[in-house]
């Protein structure tokens, strides 16, 4: 999908093009297809108007819209007519690691949605009798019918954590409905079988809790104390991020939703092969095993202090087919991206998606 260039949009792009030449000249070309070249960024990009973390503390009032088997909340922002963007955050997570990089897009003229991926915030099931299902096809599946009920035919995707493992799981599957994708951590995507190989001890310790989940005391433990659970891995996977109570309260409300531990719970056994899924999604999950590469074009992103289990960008560079680059943030970023590096994340959709 193509923007049309009206006078408006020329005069934007020809702004952003003297404020942000040197930028383009050193990080926003794109390497050869499947290069994996690296760049390093600071946090501090230029090109759009400078902005720290924090700034913005809420989206305007959230809308509500039926898609597939779920109501989904989620905010909006920018031009209806823009070009589309996608945001999808992780767990524990929720749509204010977008508070800062949304309002960015939108002052670029892209339409900006962020939902609440299932199990979060406002985002509800239609039916009691739907299976709280958190496996990784399925939160794709989601978003697309979340795109079909919204009428956007294709759009950019970019995420971090299981957000990312969604936006790759779209891109390479429906590459129709994803024009550019920016994935935080690379290529995310698994498979049960994979899942029952034994890691090193070390990578086996940075998964502590998907095993801790794996029990009913984990269940029962997450679920009683959800708030300080999500706070710890706030703090392992970000441990140079000072965030203060008051931006970890507004996330935190999203993980009260009534379906949320059952989805979590249910996507990490899943990913040990402990629960099955549904088998409508047999197919998505026996393409996905295969490991499909992505065609799109692709930035994938690193922060330098992310503590969250992750792979190096070298094991992954080759799943990119079409046109390819990887950065890596610097200034101390862990593994809220968006949320701890809001310009230079916003900087990458903007330059994959007008590429």
């Amino acid at each position: 999908m193509n923007e049309i260039k009206t006078s408006e949009t020329i005069d934007r792009q020809r702004r952003r093009f003297v404020a942000g030449a040197a930028l383009a000249i050193a990080a926003a070309e794109f390497g050869t297809a499947g290069s994996g070249r690296a760049d390093t960024v600071k946090a501090k990009a230029s090109g759009l108007r400078a902005v720290k973390p924090g700034p913005h503390t809420s989206f305007a009032a959230l809308k509500q819209i039926d898609a597939g088997l779920l109501n989904v909340g989620y905010a909006e922002t920018g031009p209806a007519d823009g070009p589309p963007v996608i945001l999808l955050h992780g767990w524990p997570y929720d749509i204010h690691s977008y508070v800062d990089v949304a309002p960015l897009l939108a002052a670029e003229g892209h339409r900006v949605i962020v939902p609440y991926l299932r199990g979060y915030g406002t985002t509800r099931f239609l039916s009691d009798d739907t299976m709280r299902n958190g496996q990784q096809g399925v939160v794709a599946v989601d978003i697309i019918a979340l795109m079909d009920a919204l009428k956007v035919g294709k759009a950019t995707i970019a995420g971090f954590d299981w957000g990312a493992r969604t936006a790759d799981i779209i891109a390479a599957l429906w590459p129709e409905r994803c024009k550019a994708l920016v994935s935080v951590s690379g290529y995310l995507i698994g498979d049960q079988e994979s899942g029952k190989m034994p890691l090193p001890p070390k990578a086996e310790l940075q998964w502590w809790y998907q095993y801790y989940f794996a029990t009913e005391r984990g269940r029962v433990g997450y679920d009683k104390n959800r708030h300080d659970f999500a706070k710890l891995i706030w703090q392992l996977a970000s441990p140079k991020w000072e965030f203060d109570d008051a931006t970890f309260e507004r996330s935190a409300g999203a993980f009260d939703n009534p379906d949320h531990v059952a989805v979590v719970i249910h996507n990490y056994r899943w990913r040990l092969d402990l629960a099955q899924g549904e088998t409508k999604y047999d197919d998505v999950e026996k393409r996905l095993a295969a490991a499909p590469a992505i065609t799109v074009p692709t930035i994938t992103m690193e922060g330098d202090a992310n503590g969250a289990p992750h792979p190096e960008p070298s094991a992954y560079a080759k799943m990119f087919s079409g046109k390819y680059s990887h950065r890596t943030v610097k200034g101390g970023i862990g593994h809220n991206l968006p949320q701890e590096a809001p310009q230079a994340f916003a900087e990458a959709v903007i330059d994959v998606a007008q590429s």
